[in-house]
């Protein structure tokens, strides 16, 4: 018997892997957070699984009593969660409870809230000469946080920013970042993305209160921060030079040609 944490992603069924989707197939049990994990993913499960279980209205207890009964009947279990499991997915205290009942379980990633908004604005978050390190972090409220990771210490860097909840103190957010980025740097707030209710909202850090409210964005919302989202002022990548392509990948002799088959 074996749980399998599963990343469903950030809305779109079928932005999952066909790992994850292939183990909800043909899991008995199917455990998911039905707030955050649109139903479409759950009905390659229908008919097929024995117990498809929404946790939305459960506490923790709860969720491993079910997979304790399955455990007890041999049956694994999917456990599917939005995004990826491994981000702020809380499955670590899942995880504790699995290993102290000496039960087996895997991690199946999927795709985040920041690779989906990205592609969804068509950006690279990590561009040459302007940014290569992107930060994921939250807005600090009830979970505590350690000095060294709150918002103005994490700005500090200036490096490419994806906060999540915090769009309801997105002034807060505001005040704390300027000093770092200046008024002008660009911002992009997206809700939901993915969903078919997607919305977002582009901006700099000196326009963007008035903006998202407007938009009345009051939850599920990705807060991304950072030069990358409007410049055309980076450098070319090495991957694709030239003079650096042989470091990077086989270079085909001209007296073999390759050859695709049909």
């Amino acid at each position: 018997m074996k749980v399998y944490f599963i990343g469903a992603g950030p809305g779109d069924p079928e932005l999952i892997t066909v790992k994850g989707q292939r183990l909800i197939a043909q899991c008995p049990v199917v455990l998911y957070a039905g707030s955050l994990v649109p139903r479409e993913i759950l009905e390659i499960a229908e008919g097929r699984a024995k117990q498809i279980i929404d946790t939305a209205s459960l506490d923790l207890e709860e969720i491993i009593e079910h997979i304790q009964n399955a455990c007890e009947q041999g049956q694994d279990v999917a456990r599917v969660h939005s995004g990826d499991p491994s981000v702020y997915g809380a499955i670590g205290e899942q995880i504790r409870r699995l290993e102290s009942l000496g039960i087996d379980y895997e991690v199946i990633p999927g795709v985040t809230a920041t690779s989906a908004s990205a592609a969804w604005l068509g950006k690279e978050l990590t561009l040459s000469g302007v940014s290569q390190t992107i930060i994921m972090t939250r807005f600090e409220g009830k979970t505590p946080f350690p000095e060294r990771e709150r918002l103005p210490e994490l700005a500090r860097s200036g490096a490419t920013l994806a906060i999540h909840l915090g769009v309801t103190r997105i002034h807060k957010v505001v005040e704390e970042l300027i000093p770092h980025y200046g008024e002008d740097c660009p911002v992009a707030v997206c809700y939901r993305t993915s969903w078919p209710d997607q919305d977002k909202v582009t901006g700099t850090l000196g326009d963007i209160v008035e903006k998202v409210r407007a938009k009345k964005f009051t939850r599920t919302s990705l807060i991304l921060v950072g030069r990358v989202l409007n410049t055309d002022a980076f450098s070319d990548s090495y991957l694709y030079d030239q003079n650096q392509a042989h470091i990077y990948r086989p270079r085909v002799k001209p007296s073999e040609p390759r050859t695709v088959k049909r």
